[in-house]
């Protein structure tokens, strides 16, 4: 089963362009690992830098992990550490009038920030829902922040309009820096100012920021783990890594004594996020059945 996943992995990654041009309904854009996506059969694997994410993917990432998405329309979705999120209604509908993206985000668990990006040129419209436990918001157009915890639900509208449904109560958020806060016990509190300083505090939660190892679309670094004698040898060293959250892939190289399997983990955008990352895998080296990880270019 996870040769399988491998190759169609590999499939997948070589497909990049085609999806580019075509743009997928939601795409990987960024992850600081470990994370993974646990597909509606039940397979689970590393969450990878250009995967296309369809419905009822589920989302997970892992501690001081964040993940960045692009939907169709350019709007990201981020997400923060020990977060779930499980992905329904994706779709792009287009008519010779407009373009319809639509997307149901369920949080089930942690941060997340849903942003709407003016650089990207779309002209159409967006139905875009978040839900979170006890919280739904309908999106047009914004920039919103939201946390799941066993405590409580909070929504922050950072810019725009936003339609909530708490239970039977409907309404509209259009304050800008407004929050709006749902107990685990007892009645919500009424919507109201969000002090600048805790934003700037939450809006790190879910921010990919130089020094964390992050992976990203278009980065030309690698970290290179391990050299394999043997396919299967280095499918057993990418299972091991894929189980702990981390996106490798496998590249044979040709060597007098025969063909070599060498795993790296790519698209790092500079030595020093490759260094980082080889740094924290130094540390689960013997978990992961790995070598001394080394960094480079190419």
């Amino acid at each position: 089963m996870k040769t399988k996943i491998f190759l169609t992995a590999l499939l997948m990654l070589m497909a990049l362009p085609a999806w580019a041009a075509a743009r997928p309904n939601l795409m990987v854009e960024s992850v600081q690992m470990p994370a993974w996506v646990e597909h509606e059969n039940g397979v689970r694997q590393a969450l990878a830098v250009g995967a296309a994410l369809i419905n009822r993917d589920k989302i997970n990432t892992g501690a001081n992990a964040r993940v960045l998405l692009r939907l169709a329309d350019g709007s990201t979705i981020k997400l923060g550490e020990n977060a779930t999120l499980t992905l329904d209604d994706l779709g792009q509908q287009k008519d010779k009038l407009k373009q319809l993206v639509t997307a149901t985000l369920d949080v089930l668990a942690g941060a997340f920030r849903f942003t709407t990006q003016a650089i990207y040129k779309f002209h159409g419209e967006r139905d875009v829902k978040v839900k979170l436990v006890t919280i739904t918001a309908g999106i047009r157009g914004t920039d919103i922040w939201g946390k799941h915890t066993d405590e409580r639900d909070v929504l922050a509208l950072l810019e725009g309009k936003i339609t909530v449904v708490h239970g039977t109560q409907a309404f509209t958020m259009d304050q800008q820096q407004s929050l709006y806060t749902v107990p685990k016990e007892g009645a919500p509190t009424p919507v109201a100012p969000l002090d600048s300083k805790l934003l700037e505090k939450w809006a790190l939660e879910t921010e990919i920021v130089p020094g964390g190892g992050a992976v990203s679309a278009g980065g030309k670094w690698k970290v290179y783990v391990a050299t394999a004698k043997s396919q299967e040898e280095a499918l057993a060293i990418y299972d091991k890594l894929s189980d702990a959250g981390y996106a490798a892939d496998i590249r044979p190289v040709k060597k007098e004594s025969g063909v070599v399997y060498r795993l790296r983990i790519s698209n790092l955008p500079s030595r020093g996020e490759a260094e980082i990352l080889a740094a924290r895998l130094k540390e689960q080296k013997d978990k992961l059945g790995i070598e001394e990880p080394t960094v480079a270019a190419k």
